[in-house]
């Protein structure tokens, strides 16, 4: 496992744009906690409501919180379409809450094999929230999840799973400029609009769903998230970059969610 996760490492400034400065952060252990409604309206058609609330800095800090409403419709036993909205209320870096509007579109499809169960969904998502230089970050950040899931249905209320979950940025800010190791800055900086697109996130995690009754499910995972983001730093006219970097790290989450069916 070590050595797959230095291999991604390795890789994934080459499938972004290896320019500027590395920095590898510290690993980080959290926790989630969700709830999730599924109301279902006809046959194939369901709408869920679900908030989710995070822990991060080992355990000792609120991160996150999230509130959703989605609509899904189940067009074959194995073909799935579903769409949403997510309010999410983020800390940044300077501990300041910062709300985001995240609206999405998936498709998922399985394939059962016996009590195997193999699915593939892709989500499409666009991100705003409010940026203070837009020349450092897109105010609507595009994205595309693919995750790959299997799990094991020979049980008669235990669902054992795993996946693997890969997220593509498409249009996060782009530039060009020359670093002088003379002065120690860089020169002939140029903004390049919202065209860089890389593997920002690379997920995987292992779970265990309980089924309390027909309408009463628990959730339990274990998340191991590998981080690559982008931070360009400029002045506020966009002429001039004082540093560009690229954050890597691994986090890790224990995570808890509760369902109701009805």
């Amino acid at each position: 496992m070590k050595k797959l996760v230095s291999l991604i490492i390795a890789l994934i400034p080459v499938l972004g744009f290896a320019q500027g400065t590395v920095n590898d952060l510290e690993t980080d252990f959290g926790a989630r906690v969700g709830v999730s409604v599924d109301k279902k309206i006809v046959k194939g058609l369901h709408v869920e409501a679900d908030g989710e609330i995070r822990l991060s800095d080992n355990f000792s800090t609120f991160g996150r919180f999230n509130l959703g409403l989605g609509l899904s419709y189940k067009i074959s036993p194995v073909f799935k379409i579903g769409v949403g909205y997510q309010f999410i209320e983020k800390k940044n870096s300077s501990s300041e809450w910062k709300p985001r509007h995240r609206f999405y579109a998936d498709a998922s499809a399985t394939l059962r094999a016996g009590y195997w169960r193999f699915s593939l969904k892709e989500r499409l998502q666009l991100t705003h929230r409010d940026v203070n230089n837009v020349y450092q970050n897109n105010p609507n950040s595009l994205m595309l999840k693919s995750r790959f899931k299997v799990s094991y249905k020979g049980f008669a209320s235990v669902t054992p799973y795993g996946y693997v979950e890969v997220r593509n940025v498409f249009n996060d800010p782009r530039c060009s400029a020359t670093w002088s190791t003379a002065s120690q800055a860089y020169t002939d900086y140029s903004f390049k609009g919202y065209s860089d697109a890389y593997v920002n996130r690379i997920r995987g995690s292992l779970g265990l769903e309980w089924k309390l009754s027909k309408q009463h499910a628990l959730d339990f995972y274990v998340l191991g998230d590998y981080c690559y983001d982008k931070n360009i730093d400029t002045n506020a006219e966009g002429t001039k970059l004082k540093s560009l970097t690229y954050d890597r790290a691994f986090n890790t989450a224990i995570c808890i969610g509760y369902q109701f069916k009805f």
